[in-house]
């Protein structure tokens, strides 16, 4: 234990943000460059190394964290890194991404406020990186198998890295311009700096693993050449069918999916233009959609100079204590949570549904059309009397995803079965029906989160491995069928 009486001695402190009026006003990460180091051995301190680290269920990749605390506290940064990275590949994505479902379980939170898992790891790994701890891990031999793994978001990299360095031949193929996948593009960079990929790629390519950009499967080069090209495939192609709106007004000029919006502003950062096609500025905006592709909009639309931003969202306001009756610990609960995003401005309506949007005469959205709403019998129902309206001139729908696109092709060319919610089928190997194609991510487990990928892509890679060479030394942190607390 890293300090018997550590959480008796410290409360808990969090990453420090940088003012709003400044951040605001660039794209740079909200947080204070160099603000958690003086206060993460106090932090890591607070563990208890308890007998069962409930911490290490919440987190699907199994995050050895009562370790890497230890090892945190006691300012061994090489080893703490060695820890994380035993059982997480990119561990600074998800210690900027990633919602902690890990914190949730902690066991210190049943009655007090969870150690700040969140911040230790990205710490521990923002060190490795600065000592240069994080270094191109080259297999010993090569297997002669070759893998050929479709998309490039956290599933992808992880199956990808894990089948380089058991010696396999390994190319990633990426539909988009550049590698990350919704890393790259659906992220915003205050989120997360997109320097933080582009450092993974090169450690990638220095492992041995090639990238392919701007191939789309299933329509520049059909499924069945990519199969007879290589010895197994991999699937990580998400889960990008946005649900849409089917309501009047739908087709007006202004409204947008998430995903058609965010990757504008990503593209201005990246060079690609002076300024996006699409964007906010003196325009009253209106996100629809309360997750955390929706708050990305309400970020993004600061920045560019919205007139207002509202967002909506049509289930209740969520609590802000867990219910201990329906959310008991060590369960995920489902609490209100204020972003950076949200600290920056805004109104959050909730319990309201969209009935219809009015245009102008040139075709532009210029109102959105809305009634309040209540669960009657477990149905959700319209409230008569509460219609109203608001200004909107640019929408965007955060709804989240039905599933992965169909339209390329992909499925039908390989011939893969789905399951019942429209996934790509697999079985406890994460093999689809398909011999030696295997699915990871989204695109067999439906829209989840970083850290679910992260394990998916693992877990994957461990069975084409199998596949590949009939036993493998590669960890597996979850089947299919699990769901652990992090649901």
């Amino acid at each position: 234990m890293a300090d018997p009486k550590g959480f008796l001695n410290h409360g808990r402190e969090v990453a420090a943000s940088r003012p709003v009026e400044e951040r605001r006003n660039d794209w740079n990460e909200v947080y204070v460059p160099g603000s958690l180091l003086p206060i993460i051995s106090k932090q890591a301190s607070r563990c208890m190394d308890c007998g069962i680290p409930f911490c290490h269920n919440g987190c699907p990749l199994g995050n050895l964290i009562p370790e890497w605390n230890d090892y945190a506290y006691r300012e061994d940064w090489g080893a703490a890194s060695d820890r994380l990275h035993a059982t997480n590949n990119f561990p600074e994505f998800t210690g900027r991404l990633c919602p902690a479902p890990c914190e949730s379980a902690c066991v210190l939170g049943i009655n007090q406020p969870p150690v700040t898992i969140k911040n230790v790891e990205v710490s521990i790994i923002d060190k490795a990186w600065e000592t240069g701890d994080v270094a191109p891990q080259i297999p010993e031999r090569l297997s002669g198998k070759t893998v050929a793994v479709v998309g490039s978001g956290p599933a992808g990299l992880a199956a990808a890295q894990q089948l380089t360095r058991a010696g396999h031949t390994v190319a990633v193929y990426e539909r988009a311009d550049r590698i990350g996948g919704l890393l790259r593009y659906g992220i915003p960079e205050f989120k997360m700096e997109k320097r933080h990929i582009n450092r993974r790629i090169e450690q990638m390519r220095a492992e041995g693993t090639k990238f392919r950009t701007g191939v789309e499967i299933g329509r520049d080069m059909p499924a069945t050449a990519l199969r007879k090209r290589y010895d197994a495939v991999v699937l990580a192609v998400g889960a990008t069918t946005a649900r849409d709106l089917p309501v009047p007004g739908r087709e007006l000029k202004g409204i947008h999916q998430a995903m058609e919006y965010l990757p504008l502003a990503n593209k201005v950062q990246e060079g690609d233009y002076v300024s996006p096609p699409i964007t906010a500025e003196g325009k009253h905006v209106v996100v629809i959609g309360g997750g955390d592709t929706g708050a990305d909009c309400v970020g993004t639309a600061h920045r560019q100079g919205a007139a207002s931003v509202t967002q909506l969202e049509i289930m209740p306001r969520p609590n802000d204590e867990r219910d201990p009756v329906a959310q008991p610990w060590p369960t995920f609960p489902m609490l209100y949570k204020v972003t950076s995003a949200h600290e920056e401005g805004g109104e959050r309506i909730y319990s309201v549904s969209t009935t219809h949007f009015e245009g102008d005469e040139d075709g532009n959205v210029q109102w959105l059309h809305m009634t309040e709403v209540e669960f009657v019998d477990g149905k959700l129902t319209q409230k008569p009397g509460t219609e109203r309206k608001i200004p909107a001139q640019l929408v965007t729908l955060a709804m989240g995803f039905t599933g992965t696109d169909r339209d390329n092709g992909l499925v039908e060319q390989f011939g893969l079965e789905l399951d019942a919610r429209g996934n790509i089928a697999r079985d406890d190997d994460f093999q689809t029906n398909v011999p030696g194609v295997f699915v990871a991510g989204d695109a067999g487990r439906g829209q989840s989160l970083i850290v679910w990928a992260i394990a998916e892509g693992r877990s994957a890679a461990r069975g084409c491995d199998r596949y590949l060479t009939g036993a493998s030394a590669l960890p597996a942190p979850i089947r299919p069928t699990d769901r652990a607390l992090a649901v």
